[in-house]
């Protein structure tokens, strides 16, 4: 059996950033995560460990007790964001510069007038980063949830992890159903997401099933495993090396890894190892590059390494 990597997967660089600004928090027991870091388990965990007090993604207008807050890399709304000044605190901002620009875009959008559609997950805490700071506003999921809105001029952002091909299907049907309307279309998809979209689209070429690794709350990891079920090609989600058995690469004679941007180098090589041992050892198969992020897991006082 053989194992094929990705030409592009794993930490993006907003994910290290991230991190990396974790790491050189001198009192991490006075700082309050505003929600997940990141969606990875494991990070998640570790930041317990080091000290951080850690809000509910789904609950994060508690007031904090601590007199710091960081801002995750998902962003927060600019409401939001005065809130927590308003209330004293000092920020910790940790958003990533394209879930940043994904935001203006919006707003840019909003103060000509138009009726904002941002493609994307309802709920999901980079939209409602969004949308807290639109008057008028639909959150478009799907082609199913496209429909003709009440207004002349529309603008159209995305989530920074939706799938450039499902992108395409909704702007087409928000055409169609819009036809009269002045439509405006702002790309705000993410180039390490569209990058691993992309050598997902040639990994699925060239396997039998795919081993995609990441936080089950990662939406960019889900839509890793989603373009394997769209190809017909059989994929499993994990969280880590753990999780993997043996008995589901029964019949398949090539497997692809990948991860989504929040996973961990450690964690990728723990799972690339235990499914070298689950299928005979046999030495992978890997393309021109290899997942990024190095060094940014050995500090925090805690050991980001281990899985």
């Amino acid at each position: 059996m053989k194992i094929i990597r990705a030409t592009e997967m794993g930490m993006c660089f907003g994910v290290r950033d991230a991190l990396q600004i974790v790491n050189e928090v001198p009192n991490p027991t006075q700082v309050t995560i505003h929600g997940e870091l990141v969606h990875n388990p494991r990070v998640i965990h570790q930041l317990g460990v080091a000290g951080f007090v850690q809000a509910s993604e789904v609950n994060r207008d508690e007031a904090a007790e601590t007199p710091v807050v960081l801002i995750t890399a998902h962003g927060v709304s600019d409401k939001e964001r005065s809130r927590l000044n308003s209330s004293g605190k000092q920020l910790i901002d940790t958003t990533c510069p394209l879930v940043r620009r994904a935001h203006d875009a919006a707003m840019k959008l909003a103060a000509e007038g138009r009726h904002v559609l941002l493609i994307g997950k309802p709920g999901h805490v980079e939209v409602q980063g969004i949308v807290e700071d639109l008057d008028r506003y639909d959150v478009v999921p799907n082609v199913d949830a496209v429909k003709r809105y009440d207004s002349k001029r529309i603008g159209i952002v995305c989530q920074t992890t939706m799938p450039s091909h499902l992108l395409d299907q909704i702007r087409s049907e928000i055409a169609a159903q819009n036809s009269e309307a002045d439509i405006r279309f702002v790309d705000t998809v993410c180039h390490p997401t569209k990058r691993r979209q992309a050598a997902m689209q040639d990994l699925v070429q060239q396997v039998d099933a795919v081993v995609v690794v990441g936080g089950r709350n990662s939406n960019n990891t889900r839509r890793l495993a989603e373009l394997c079920q769209e190809h017909n090609v059989p994929a499993v989600h994990i969280t880590c090396a753990e999780e993997l058995d043996a008995v589901w690469f029964d019949g398949f004679e090539i497997i692809g890894l990948t991860a989504g941007t929040s996973t961990l180098d450690s964690t990728i090589d723990a799972v690339h190892d235990r499914l070298e041992q689950l299928t005979g050892g046999v030495k992978p198969i890997t393309g021109s590059a290899r997942v990024s992020g190095s060094g940014v897991e050995q500090h925090l006082n805690v050991n980001f390494s281990q899985t």
